[in-house]
């Protein structure tokens, strides 16, 4: 895979579909803690400039961040509730993109408001995540959500990954790096290596694919687990494309549930967010902990993509091996498949059939 690829040449080629942003789809834009009342942020999603915000009564909204007159981001202006200024002439737009003031033109002239207006996105917010979706579908589905659990918000970390969509999330989802990344006397150490048996079957929600790890019991050397549940629990783990993990442990008694979204700012930039999410007794007492420990393994993940990113500039000849990499295998092929799908205007298809993988971790 050459990091540096963007667009495929032929998408039944599968390194054709390396780097490609998929469209049509819902990304994790920012935590809802982060857009205030009355206030605005910017963030870029595949590379399109986005303002969201949270008008006066609550609601969340996302328009392109430039203004259509000469591009200065609107964000940058003031927004009083209900209006956003652009802070270069004044033009003012509605949080639905519609255009409401030009301050400069005389009634005759032209333009006038009614006759400009900015790109607007979906915007939506649940279980305290804001989701934006990049698309022109008219009924684009629900936003990916949190089982069980999805109501007890624990906290949300994020991070920038100098590298593309692909490589974040082949680098997240790996299951055999574990005792070398992640190597520490509360997770598990080098020598901590057993073969595993996992089966795996194919989802198709909404119009998203992807595959679910089936519950299991939790590893031993998973001491994390043990640690915050109080036992080793069930686990299940369940990835939908483009790019959204979400892994649930129960132990009967207490819950934990983790959402991982990998989000492209650009074609060689992906923020990946992770929201945490537990019923645990004195949960509020343990969240400095777990913010520590959840930061530090996910900049671990963030270290070891860079060294593959270091070592992928000199263009080496690489290999998926089975059955370790094959979950890598399959976001490769439903990525073609969702790009075919496009092309082809008809609906995805998931090619994946149940299958148990078996790996040493």
């Amino acid at each position: 895979m050459n990091p540096d690829q963007t667009a495929p040449a032929d998408i039944n080629d599968p390194t054709a579909v390396a780097g490609v942003m998929l469209r049509e789809a819902w990304y994790y834009a920012a935590p809802a803690h982060a857009v205030g009342r009355r206030k605005t942020i910017h963030k870029t999603l595949l590379g399109e400039p986005v303002l969201i915000g949270r008008d006066s009564h609550g609601h969340v909204f996302a328009l392109r961040d430039t203004c259509p007159h000469r591009g200065t981001l609107l964000s940058r202006g003031h927004f009083d509730g209900a209006e956003v200024e652009c802070p270069y002439h004044g033009w003012r737009f509605a949080t639905d993109g519609r255009c409401t003031a030009i301050p400069s033109q005389t009634p005759d002239q032209r333009p006038q408001p009614n006759d400009i207006r900015t790109q607007s996105y979906r915007a939506q917010e649940a279980q305290g995540n804001i989701w934006i979706y990049i698309g022109e579908a008219q009924t684009p589905g629900p936003v990916p959500d949190v089982p069980v659990i999805g109501d007890q918000f624990g906290l949300h970390i994020s991070m920038v990954f100098d590298c593309n969509i692909d490589l974040a999330v082949s680098g997240l989802m790996d299951p055999a790096h574990g005792a070398f990344v992640h190597r520490s006397a509360i997770w598990r150490m080098q020598k901590s290596i057993y073969e595993k048996h996992k089966l795996f079957s194919p989802l198709n929600e909404h119009g998203r694919i992807g595959w679910r790890m089936d519950k299991h019991q939790a590893s031993s050397n998973s001491r994390a687990y043990r640690l915050f549940l109080g036992g080793a629990p069930q686990t299940e783990i369940t990835y939908m494309l483009p790019s959204v993990r979400i892994e649930h442990a129960s132990t009967g008694l207490y819950d934990y549930c983790g959402l991982t979204a990998c989000t492209p700012i650009d074609a060689q930039r992906t923020e990946v967010h992770h929201a945490m999410y537990w019923n645990v007794p004195g949960g509020a007492v343990l969240k400095p902990l777990v913010r520590a420990f959840a930061w530090r393994f996910l900049d671990q993940d963030r270290r070891a993509v860079m060294d593959m990113v270091a070592g992928l500039k000199f263009n080496p000849a690489t290999m998926l091996i089975r059955d370790a990499d094959q979950q890598t295998r399959w976001y490769f092929k439903l990525k073609r498949e969702w790009l075919a799908a496009a092309a082809e205007g008809r609906p995805r298809l998931n090619p994946i059939s149940p299958i148990t993988l078996s790996w040493r971790s």
